[in-house]
């Protein structure tokens, strides 16, 4: 199997050299990510929306993440991290549809990896259904929303659990609560960063 090789950065951005995915994951190198969270409005209330990612994923299996994202390749720009979310929800989606939300760093330390990320943050306001996402399922197990108050609300630490709703792989109903430890474990400044800058855009 063809290793991903990945740009390698400082902590200013700029540009190391390139390494493979797993020792960039080892040594806690900085790499570029993309991030692309999708939002609608229903009846007055917004939802944000979640991939349930597969239990065969290595890292963080079966936790809730961001909509869609993934690693950007040494080859690829910031714009064709939009792959992504076609890959992983089996939609498409136009990059100037995106709404740039800046990069913002996350860090992510396990006893496994030092995930160290520069991650390119876009919005993207989705006018779909929920039914209308193909998950790819080695990727990703299930799609869910929440309301989007709700889950400021627990990531401020105002609430400790949220209903959430979706469909899995085989479009079976999702209705659970959850809490942070059902959440892949994202910098707390991380996501305060970005469902600030997601709430001054809508």
């Amino acid at each position: 199997m063809q290793k991903e090789m990945l740009k390698v950065f400082n902590e200013k951005y700029q540009e190391q050299g390139v390494k493979s995915r797993d020792e960039v994951h080892k040594q806690g190198l900085w790499h570029e990510t993309f991030h692309c969270w999708l939002v609608s409005r229903e009846r007055d209330t917004n939802y944000i929306y979640l991939q349930l990612r597969s239990e065969t994923k290595k890292d963080f299996p079966n936790l809730l993440d961001i909509t869609a994202a993934g690693h950007l390749l040494e080859d690829e720009t910031v714009n064709e991290g939009v792959r992504e979310v076609e890959e992983e929800l089996g939609i498409s989606v136009d990059f100037n549809d995106l709404i740039s939300l800046g990069v913002i760093k996350d860090c992510l330390i396990t006893d496994d990896i030092q995930d160290y990320e520069l991650t390119n943050v876009f919005l993207l306001i989705w006018n779909g259904d929920i039914k209308d996402f193909n998950v790819q399922e080695d990727e990703v197990s299930g799609i869910v929303k929440a309301d989007l108050k709700d889950f400021i609300g627990l990531w401020s630490g105002v609430t400790e659990s949220i209903s959430v709703e979706g469909l899995d792989y085989l479009n079976k109903p999702i209705y659970t609560e959850v809490g942070l430890q059902d959440f892949v474990p994202h910098e707390t400044s991380y996501m305060r960063n970005v469902l600030s800058k997601i709430g001054s855009m809508l």
